[in-house]
């Protein structure tokens, strides 16, 4: 059974695809997210050069052209046509204390913009340091926690502007 997926290329382009299309191609994985591609006898060389696997969107270099590929099934559509949002129930707008610990260092201000993965505080448990990352981008509100205190599990630490 053939499945169908809209494709969007730069924002601009859609192309309808089915998976039986695409297990026909002429195509071989040179190395790790390399491949060459055949078709019509003109060769492609292809480079997967950034891809997030959670929202099916991936950066492609096509014989030095570099392609933004989006790839919606047919579940995306039908979510989609419902009006709701992949992902947005993820949407995190607190960090809390994972664990019971010493804050040794916050390196944000309220009102600092960070990005994802940008380092937020140090909490030190049972003698190891654990760095806490920014786990979305965003603008800090209300950071609770203090240099040098004890934290409990659970207790709120950083909050973001929604």
């Amino acid at each position: 059974m053939s499945q169908k997926f809209n494709v969007k290329v730069n924002d601009s382009n859609t192309f309808n695809i089915e998976s039986n299309t695409v297990k026909n191609l002429d195509v071989i994985e040179t190395k790790r997210n390399k491949f060459h591609l055949l078709d019509n006898n003109k060769p492609f060389n292809i480079k997967i050069v950034a891809s997030n696997f959670n929202t099916k969107s991936y950066d492609v270099k096509v014989n030095n052209n570099i392609y933004s590929v989006k790839i919606e099934d047919e579940l995306d559509a039908l979510i989609k046509s419902m009006g709701f949002e992949i992902g947005a129930s993820k949407k995190i707008n607190d960090i809390k204390a994972p664990m019971p610990g010493l804050i040794l260092d916050i390196m944000i201000k309220v009102g600092d913009e960070v990005k994802i993965d940008a380092p937020l505080l140090i909490l030190e448990a049972m003698k190891m340091e654990n760095s806490i990352l920014s786990p979305r981008e965003g603008i800090i509100k209300t950071i609770s926690g203090i240099k040098g205190n004890t934290v409990a599990k659970g207790e709120l630490l950083i909050e973001f502007e929604v």
